[in-house]
């Protein structure tokens, strides 16, 4: 499995896509509380996140990467900080991030799916 298609099945299922630029389609921007909820569930699957863009009107806002924090991009402490120092800048922002998905996880996922299909193979043969 992919990265984008990980994090589709896995992270971004049932949230709101904000973006509606053609050219960036496989960026996708949430809401405050759909992206918290992003937040939630990278921490709970061990995915780490290199950086936050927030975007206000269309406008991109200052970039948080997790160097900035001296913190490893796995380490929830800096994604949450930022978000946190985000959240009390500005209401109605949007935010993107670029996220690191260890190739063991999507390998999981992929074993789990190859496991699941041939499951459903064998009770129809």
């Amino acid at each position: 499995m992919e990265k984008a298609e990980f994090l589709e099945k896995n992270i971004f299922q049932n949230l709101k896509n904000l973006n509606k630029e053609t050219e960036t389609d496989s960026i996708h921007y949430f809401s405050e509380s759909d992206f918290e909820i992003v937040l939630e569930r990278i921490e709970k699957l061990g995915i780490g996140i290199y950086k936050i863009e927030p975007r206000l009107d269309g406008d991109l806002l200052e970039v948080k990467i997790n160097e900035d924090f001296r913190k490893k991009a796995t380490d929830s402490r800096w994604y949450k900080s930022a978000f946190s120092q985000f959240k009390k800048q500005q209401v109605d922002i949007q935010y993107a991030a670029s996220y690191k998905v260890s190739d063991r996880l999507l390998n999981r996922e992929n074993t789990y799916q190859d496991k699941e299909i041939d499951e459903n193979q064998n009770s129809t043969n």
